[in-house]
């Protein structure tokens, strides 16, 4: 059972962010157009990672500093990315190394505010038994 309350058990939710390279803007810039532009193929991969919801965000600090930010609900038996064959999950891998910095900072949850029919709807999504 999740410590975070209105988590649904079976459920994680993250809030993860990695830091631009120096000088690899225009990197993140090409790493966001190829995920808009195959959008259908990120969604495809979603039933089997469990996910409910994905966002990415994008930060610029005030001294130019670019974060992108990884917002996540999903259910924890879910798959991670498949890279063993030429596909959106490996090429999204690649550019992650051209893009950011190694490691993420990770945000702690403290709580999960979904209405009744949306959490029913997240749940029924990500936690299968």
């Amino acid at each position: 059972m999740s410590d975070v309350v209105g988590l649904p058990p079976g459920m994680t939710v993250e809030l993860s962010r990695g830091r631009v390279l120096p000088g690899a803007s225009a990197e993140a810039d090409r790493w966001m157009r190829m995920l808009q532009e195959r959008h259908a193929e990120c969604v495809d991969t979603l039933d089997r990672e469990r996910m409910a919801v994905e966002v990415v965000f994008r930060t610029q600090e005030p001294d130019g500093t670019e974060y992108l930010w990884w917002f996540a609900m999903k259910g924890v038996d879910g798959a991670g990315p498949d890279t063993s064959t030429h596909s959106i999950d490996a090429d999204h891998e690649a550019q992650a190394r051209l893009t950011k910095a190694a490691g993420w900072m990770e945000a702690e949850p403290q709580v999960v505010f979904l209405p009744r029919p949306v959490l029913d709807a997240v749940r029924a999504w990500a936690v299968r038994k």
